[in-house]
């Protein structure tokens, strides 16, 4: 299959796999795909631990990691916030209404002495840096910046270290500041893409980025998980695509069992765009955790990285207790996923996802071929 992103990748297929679980990565890579590690809940140690073991499992085939490196959220003006600050910042009110939900849904506590990093998001220079040292100490091929333009001194460390820069765009102006700022793959995400995305659909934008970053090559982000899907958004101008929700249902994905069950069940109308869980507006499955934060007497979802910070206990809280069946917290558990989520309804291999996408892809372009013909 010839497209730039597998020449500038070095992969078989330009299909590029978004996923915080390492496994993941591995069995994408094996199969001819190009696996990419979201690391922004590593510690560096963790970061570098998966890295390796990644190494160990797929040897010279390349891989990537993922950042997050907003340009704006809270603290960013200095440079980002200590764990005391980020306590300090949490209002009182934010809390007492996340603990009169967690009353309300009889969610138990966590075990005596467990605790829970409320400061889990790294996105400020500062935290980004450890993370950086660890991945670029590795033979990585591509490094990824999420919500906003890559900082002049990743790109330079990158490409000093013959590394490719990609960056998420959920518009075309977006696009364009990637560009100017060096970035080497644009990601055109559409509104159906789980995890923090914009408001403007793949079919419009991805044609719309193509043309405004033309000749820098764009993957196709959201609403993407078959060949069909692949095909029409290299139609569109895309010389690969770029999947994250379709890997969640995978026998090898981490995704929490009951999450998993509710994905395999959902359809692509039951998810939405939610600031609940990260204070940026992120798509993820509709549950009673999304409806009690959508509440009109409900407080507003805290800025980045304090919402993260303010949730981090009760989300433990839920994801232990959420396997009892008919429970408050089985009622509130979700996660980030796109409307794709309506496809994802059998659970298979990560290599066999990609195969299905290759093979279905090659039949839809034969299709269009022979109806050409005719």
């Amino acid at each position: 299959m010839r497209s730039k992103i597998n020449e500038l990748l070095g992969t078989e297929f330009p299909i590029v796999a978004f996923t915080h679980c390492r496994d993941v990565v591995a069995a994408v890579s094996r199969a001819g795909g190009f696996g990419v590690l979201g690391a922004v809940a590593h510690t560096p140690d963790q970061l570098d631990v998966d890295i390796r073991w990644i190494r160990d499992e797929i040897g010279d085939r390349p891989f990537g990691v993922d950042l997050l490196l907003p340009t704006k959220y809270e603290g960013s003006d200095e440079g980002g916030l200590d764990r005391d600050k980020v306590a300090a910042l949490l209002p009182v009110g934010h809390q007492e209404f996340l603990d009169d939900v967690m009353a309300r849904y009889d969610v138990p506590p966590l075990p005596e002495g467990e605790t829970v990093r409320r400061d889990s998001m790294n996105i400020s220079p500062q935290g980004i840096a450890p993370l950086l040292d660890v991945a670029f100490s590795h033979p990585i091929r591509l490094i990824a910046s999420a919500l906003g333009p890559p900082p002049p001194y990743l790109i330079e460390r990158a490409h000093g270290e013959d590394v490719l820069v990609a960056a998420l765009a959920g518009k075309a102006v977006h696009a364009e500041r990637h560009a100017a700022a060096g970035t080497d793959i644009i990601i055109a995400q559409g509104t159906e893409a789980g995890g923090h995305t914009g408001e403007i659909a793949t079919m419009v934008l991805v044609p719309e980025i193509v043309d405004a970053v033309a000749p820098l090559p764009v993957l196709a982000a959201g609403g993407i998980g078959r060949g069909r899907q692949m095909a029409a958004a290299m139609a569109l101008g895309a010389e690969g695509v770029w999947c994250g929700s379709v890997w969640l249902t995978t026998e090898e994905a981490e995704t929490h069992p009951v999450v998993k069950q509710k994905f395999l069940a959902a359809g692509s109308s039951d998810t939405v765009r939610s600031r609940s869980k990260t204070g940026k507006p992120a798509r993820m499955l509709r549950s009673a955790w999304t409806e009690e934060w959508d509440r009109r007497d409900t407080p507003e979802p805290l800025p980045m990285p304090l919402q993260t910070a303010l949730i981090a206990e009760a989300e433990a809280r839920v994801a232990r207790a959420a396997h009892r069946s008919g429970s408050g917290a089985e009622q509130l558990a979700n996660y980030f996923v796109g409307q794709v989520v309506g496809n994802m309804n059998q659970t298979k291999s990560a290599s066999q996802v990609v195969l299905d996408i290759v093979d279905e892809f090659i039949d839809v372009v034969n299709d269009l071929g022979e109806r050409l013909e005719g």
